[in-house]
């Protein structure tokens, strides 16, 4: 975990960016999901999901959840100075993305209704939901950007392993207090207030000519 300022600094060309947790607070209770869906404590949502056969039972759950990140993408509020972070990057041409384990359905509703807008945006029905990698290297790819010039933000270890795996540095958002993972970051932020202060200490930002 970086807390020095970097004294090679990395060119940074994109950032990408987990959404709930990240850039917004929807309130989805995790526990209150499993449980409604039947699942163990603790289990990962998605990946319980992919082991269970098609059929009406796998149907129901799936509603189950679609619910809730229906109920939370209605309420989902944006973290203070989002917006103010993102117009940063763009004043510095840095292109932007989201990847999500959400559905497309609720992330579209969420964006729409905080007025959010990124070049991508990627969901579970675009990509492996994180940690696999793929969707983060498929917007590398999109950019032709190498892994290296671009950072993921998330809030989340699954965030964290998958920055890892594609090759790229990891940030983690943690507004509260300090999770067992965050020593797996490469840099932590606490506020967007302070983000364009944290990439210029560790970052050059200037796209070559």
């Amino acid at each position: 975990m970086t807390s020095e300022p970097t004294t090679d600094r990395r060119a940074l060309h994109g950032m990408i960016f987990d959404l709930d947790g990240t850039h917004v607070d929807s309130g989805l209770d995790f526990d209150a999901i499993r449980r409604d869906m039947g699942l163990p404590d603790g289990m990962p949502i998605l990946e319980s999901l992919d082991r269970i056969p098609a059929g009406s039972e796998k149907d129901r759950m799936l509603e189950v959840l679609r619910q809730h990140e229906l109920t939370g993408a209605a309420r989902a509020t944006l973290y203070d100075g989002v917006h103010e972070f993102l117009e940063w990057l763009d004043q510095r041409g840095i292109s932007r993305a989201v990847l999500t384990r959400n559905s497309r359905e609720s992330t579209r509703i969420v964006l729409d209704r905080l007025g959010l807008h990124f070049e991508l945006a990627l969901t579970r029905e675009d990509a492996p939901p994180k940690p696999d990698p793929t969707g983060l290297l498929t917007i590398c790819g999109v950019w032709q950007m190498q892994p290296a010039h671009v950072l993921f933000c998330g809030d989340y270890v699954f965030d964290l392993e998958a920055g890892s795996r594609a090759g790229m540095e990891s940030m983690l958002f943690a507004p509260r207090e300090l999770p067992d993972f965050a020593r797996q970051a490469d840099h932590v932020l606490r506020s967007f207030h302070n983000a364009s202060a944290l990439i210029d200490r560790h970052f050059v930002t200037a796209r070559p000519s």
